[in-house]
């Protein structure tokens, strides 16, 4: 019986023997592709993205990589340009510490002339590049002072979609450092974003940041002025408030509320003929716990419509008074619920059948 467990035993030993010597083996490798890359070999740099594609392990251990692959992004060969800008893209993901060594390395610079670059593959590169960086909290100011925010809305308006999406995600993660806010609409920001949501999956990613960053944006009046007069505005968010993920809806809502807080006279009547009360309605069942607070607000300041009554089936009325009743608080919840839900519903058969003939002119 003891056999056995010396041999294995024996075996581990040699493999961790192995293993060890395999490490200073394996530490000179990577010196010497290091190397390689400060002498500009443009096969070094593939290595290094292949390396760093999916290990984080290397990812620590080639960072000495991030200044040699700068200086080689800024090479006027174009080959080479695109070797270190992947590779530095590959080095920066889910590695904080390499995405600030990148941007004090100098990176930012040459990453910004690819963004104008007329190869829409480099400027998509450069696009993915920032949006990486753009998540490190200590890269944010810096890339603020740069050129890096109108160069990511002019992306977003004339760049592949793969750029696009990528600017747009970029942008929200600069947005969460307020100062930036009146950046970003000072390079009308509101037409690009409805076209990607127009253009786009209610429920993707990409939407979900939208409506992030159109929520933001729409404390400002030169927002929502801009959202009002761009057609199909309201109309794109309402819709992602019907379709949209958990996150997407929580944002669509957030953006309508603070809308309709900013000025109720003004927009209430705006966000109404979009035929919103449906999707508002289910948001107060179904919706995060954000987002069924924020929908009963915009529902209270969305009453009281002047539009004649319609007419509602009764058992479909009953079904929404139940859902809606749960969510209630207090003693007379049903009660509360038809009351708000009885004014609500006066709209609810103009709205849906404006709704569709808009949403018919925009197919």
């Amino acid at each position: 019986m003891e056999l056995p467990e010396a041999s294995t035993s024996l075996e581990a030993t040699a493999s961790a023997a192995a293993a060890a010597a395999e490490r200073p083996s394996e530490a000179a490798a990577l010196r010497a592709l290091v190397d390689r890359v400060r002498a500009g070999e443009v096969d070094a740099a593939r290595e290094v993205r292949r390396l760093t594609r999916a290990s984080s392990r290397h990812r620590r251990k080639l960072a000495a990589a991030v200044e040699p692959l700068v200086a080689m992004l800024r090479s006027a060969a174009p080959e080479a340009g695109e070797a270190a800008l992947l590779a530095l893209l590959n080095l920066a993901v889910r590695d904080e510490r390499n995405k600030t060594k990148i941007v004090d390395a100098g990176a930012l610079e040459p990453l910004l002339g690819y963004l104008q670059s007329s190869d829409l593959n480099l400027q998509e590169y450069a696009t993915a590049a920032l949006l990486t960086l753009s998540a490190s909290s200590t890269n944010k100011p810096i890339m603020s002072a740069s050129r890096a925010i109108p160069l990511l809305i002019k992306v977003l308006k004339e760049g592949n979609p793969q750029a696009k999406n990528d600017s747009v995600m970029a942008l929200y993660n600069l947005s969460t450092v307020t100062d930036n806010l009146q950046a970003i609409l000072s390079v009308q920001p509101i037409p690009p974003l409805v076209e990607l949501l127009k253009g786009g999956k209610r429920s993707s990613k990409t939407a979900d940041k939208c409506c992030a960053l159109l929520e933001s944006l729409l404390g400002f009046d030169q927002a929502r002025v801009a959202l009002t007069c761009e057609e199909g505005g309201v109309l794109t968010i309402v819709e992602v408030l019907e379709e949209g993920s958990l996150q997407g809806k929580e944002h669509a809502v957030g953006a309508l509320l603070t809308m309709c807080e900013s000025d109720r006279n003004k927009y209430r009547n705006v966000i109404l003929n979009e035929g919103v009360i449906p999707g508002l309605l289910e948001l107060t069942v179904h919706g995060t716990p954000k987002s069924r607070v924020k929908a009963h607000v915009l529902l209270d300041l969305l009453r009281n419509s002047p539009y004649s009554r319609s007419k509602v089936q009764a058992d479909t009325l009953e079904n929404i008074v139940s859902n809606i009743a749960l969510q209630i608080d207090g003693e007379d919840r049903g009660g509360k619920a038809k009351k708000m839900l009885a004014e609500m519903v006066k709209v609810s058969m103009e709205q849906s059948l404006r709704h569709l003939q808009r949403r018919a002119s925009y197919a």
